[in-house]
């Protein structure tokens, strides 16, 4: 179960940009492509977060639906999964989204005299958003 060292992962990147900070939410994209059983992922966030700033923290997970392109074709084609096949019959597909997993925001806990910051990951970087 690989879902358990990406959710070490996921714990330990958010714990390390948090720093001190209580971690109220995590928002993750996981494509439907991308191989990760995003229920398994839910079912170790809680055991991971575990005396780390995330603790008690909602995780929220944002489906991402497969599309792909056909080569032979060029038609535009919703993916589920693997094996897939084109309407056209092909096989030789280009895939365009799916397979994401990424995390996509991070909100800390309220602190007194200040609003909620977040941290907003774009494209495998990570930006901070927040007063």
């Amino acid at each position: 179960m690989h879902e358990l060292s990406i959710t070490r992962s996921i714990v330990e990147l958010c714990a390390e940009r948090a720093g001190d900070r209580r971690v109220a939410r995590v928002t993750l994209e996981i494509g439907r492509l991308s191989g990760v059983v995003a229920d398994s992922l839910r079912f170790c966030y809680d055991l991971c977060t575990e005396g780390t700033p995330l603790e008690g923290s909602a995780l929220e997970i944002i489906d991402i639906a497969g599309k792909g392109r056909c080569r032979d074709c060029a038609r535009e084609v919703s993916l589920d999964g693997w094996p897939a096949l084109c309407e056209c019959g092909s096989a030789n597909l280009e895939w365009s989204a799916g397979e994401e997993l990424r995390i996509k925001e991070m909100e800390l806990a309220e602190n007194k005299n200040r609003d909620r910051p977040r941290f907003s990951g774009n494209q495998g970087q990570t930006t901070f958003f927040g007063k």
